[in-house]
C-alpha cells in the first residue's frame, strides 16, 4: 500500500477521499482540537479507511518531518481564508498563509508526489504573483531564498526554472480548477487542486475528465422525466421549467448537445433520500449528526440551496453563510438547516462518520472539508500513476 502524510486534515475529507483512493496515512497533521476529535472519533469507531489513522494535534510548523519516514505522497487542503472571496485576500501577508509550510514538508519528505488542495479565490487576477510563486516554489521546493522576501525568492526561482536546469529536487506541476458536481458530489463546489511528480519519475498526468453534467439531468428531468419518476413526484407537484432554460432544454429534446457516456448531476434531493425525516428541533437517535436545528430565515440573497439541484457550496468561518449555503429551499421559499448528516452527504462523506463538536462546529468542519468523492477521484489518478512506477 502506499504510504502518504497528510497536513491540515481539518474534519478529514481529504484524508477519507486519499484512503479510498488506497493511500495509507502515517500521519494526519491537525492543529484545531475538534478537528482533531473528529478524526479520533473515526478512527475510534473503526470506521473502514480511517481505523488506522495516526492522528497528530500539532502545529504543522513545529512539526518533525524525521519522525514520519518515507512517504509517497505529501497530501494537505491548505488553509484557504488568505485566498478566499470571503476572507480578507490578504494572500502572503496572512499569517495562515501555510503554502510555504507544505513546500517545506515537500522539501524534507522527498515524495514521490503531492496533492494540494485550496479556494477558487486562489486563481483571482489579484493573486496572480504569488500564485505564480506557489507554482515555481512547489517546482523547486529545495532552493532556499537568499532575499528574505518572496518576491525576491521569486525571481530566483524564476531564474532556475527557465534555465531549465535541475535542482536537488525537481517536480512537475499541473494546476486544474475542478468542479465536483462534475464528478457526482451533490454540490457546485469548486477546488483549485495542484498535483506534483517528483521529475526523475517521468509520470505523465492528467486531471480526470468530468463524469457527470447538468445537461444530463436536464434531459432526465424535463425531457424523460426520469428523474421526477425515480423520486415518485407526481405530475402535478413537480415545479416549473426556468425560462431561461427553455433553449437549452429544446436543444437537449432535439438530441443536441447531449454527452450520453455521462451521468447526471446529483441533486440536494438525490443527496437526502433515504434519510430519516425530522421535525425542526428533532435528532434521529441512531445518528447525533442527523438534527435539525431550527431558525432558519428566508430573506433575499439568502434563500439556501435548490432542491432539485447540486447544492450551492457550503461555507463555514468567521464571516457567517450570506448566502444561506447551510439551508435547504424546499420551495415557495420554505427553507431549513441542512442537518450536519444531510451536509457531510453534500460533501460525500459515508453515513458511519461522524463529526464531533457543537452543531456550529460540526458545521464549519463539514464546510470546510474537501469532498470526499472529488478527493478520492484526484488521488485514484495519482495512485494509478505511481503504481506504474
Amino acid at each position: 500500500m502506499m504510504q502518504s502524510i497528510e497536513l491540515f486534515s481539518g474534519g478529514g475529507g481529504l484524508a477519507l477521499g486519499m484512503s479510498q483512493a488506497g493511500f495509507q496515512h502515517r500521519a494526519l497533521l491537525e492543529l484545531d482540537r475538534d478537528s482533531c476529535n473528529t478524526l479520533r472519533l473515526n478512527k475510534d469507531r473503526n470506521i473502514e479507511h480511517a481505523r488506522d489513522w495516526n492522528v497528530c494535534e500539532t502545529d504543522v510548523r513545529a512539526f518533525d518531518y524525521s519522525q514520519v519516514g518515507k512517504v509517497d505522497v505529501v497530501a494537505g487542503g491548505v488553509p484557504c481564508q488568505p485566498f478566499s472571496l470571503g476572507g480578507k485576500h490578504r494572500a502572503d501577508a496572512d499569517h495562515r498563509n501555510m503554502f510555504p509550510d507544505f513546500a517545506k514538508a515537500v522539501a524534507e519528505l522527498r515524495p514521490k508526489a503531492f496533492v494540494c488542495e485550496n479556494v477558487k479565490g486562489l486563481l483571482r487576477a489579484a493573486f496572480a504573483d504569488y500564485r505564480e510563486y506557489i507554482y515555481l516554489q512547489l517546482s523547486h521546493p529545495m532552493v532556499k531564498d537568499q532575499s528574505g522576501s518572496w518576491r525576491g525568492h521569486r525571481q530566483q526561482l524564476e531564474r532556475i526554472h527557465t534555465s531549465g536546469r535541475q535542482t536537488d529536487l525537481d517536480y512537475h506541476v499541473v494546476v486544474a480548477l475542478l468542479n465536483s458536481a462534475n464528478f457526482g458530489v451533490p454540490q457546485r463546489r469548486e477546488r483549485v487542486f495542484i498535483v506534483g511528480f517528483r521529475s526523475d519519475l517521468e509520470i505523465e498526468f492528467s486531471f480526470p475528465q468530468p463524469t457527470h453534467t447538468a445537461d444530463e439531468l436536464l434531459y432526465r428531468q424535463w425531457v424523460t422525466g426520469e428523474y421526477w419518476d425515480r423520486h415518485k413526484i407526481p405530475r402535478s407537484k413537480r415545479p416549473s421549467l426556468n425560462p431561461r432554460l427553455n433553449t437549452r432544454v429544446d436543444a437537449l429534446r432535439r438530441g443536441a448537445m447531449r454527452e450520453t457516456a455521462t451521468h447526471p448531476w446529483v441533486t440536494v434531493r438525490d443527496a437526502l433520500l433515504g434519510l430519516k425525516k425530522l421535525r425542526v428541533g428533532q435528532t434521529d437517535s441512531a445518528d447525533p449528526n442527523h438534527f435539525l436545528n431550527p431558525g432558519a430565515r428566508c430573506y433575499a440573497g439568502h434563500n439556501g440551496s435548490p432542491l432539485d439541484e447540486p447544492a450551492k457550496t457550503l461555507k463555514a468561518g468567521d464571516h457567517g453563510v450570506p448566502g444561506g449555503e447551510n439551508m435547504v429551499n424546499l420551495g415557495d421559499n420554505e427553507v431549513r438547516y441542512f442537518s450536519v448528516r444531510e451536509a457531510a452527504r453534500i460533501q460525500s462523506f459515508p453515513d458511519e462518520y461522524w463529526f464531533s463538536g457543537a452543531w456550529t462546529e460540526r458545521m464549519r468542519q463539514v464546510g470546510n472539508a474537501v469532498p470526499v468523492g472529488l478527493a478520492r477521484v484526484v488521488a485514484k489518478e495519482v495512485a494509478a500513476r505511481l503504481v506504474k512506477k
